[in-house]
């Protein structure tokens, strides 16, 4: 499945995984979703299926989060050429006010 539950309690950065089962590095990227924690209960619950859908039609995908404490999406995907920018776009599709923050690529 394309999103896990972290170990609640443990900061994302030491739950989040860093290798896919083969031992390649994987890479990131995160996005704000400004003031999602205070949208009404189904409004949330929209975005959170709407970007699990997003996230379930990409392959390389391997982890996601969503922090509604920070408003912050975390994904960790298998580094394919183009990826991040293919998912930032459909997620903005459904989620307008979503911001790329930061993303990690490893240059190898």
């Amino acid at each position: 499945t394309a999103a896990t539950e972290p170990t609640p309690g443990l900061p994302l950065w030491q739950v989040a995984p860093t290798r896919d089962s083969t031992g390649k590095r994987l890479t990131d990227f995160m996005m704000l979703i400004p003031r999602l924690r205070s949208k009404p209960l189904a409004e949330i619950e929209r975005a959170s299926r709407d970007i699990q859908a997003v996230l379930a039609l990409h392959q390389a995908v391997v982890f996601a989060d969503l922090n509604l404490k920070l408003n912050l999406l975390w994904v960790s995907l298998r580094p394919v050429p183009g990826a991040i920018g293919e998912l930032v776009a459909a997620i903005r599709l459904c989620v307008p006010e979503a911001v790329l923050v930061a993303h990690h690529a490893d240059p190898h």
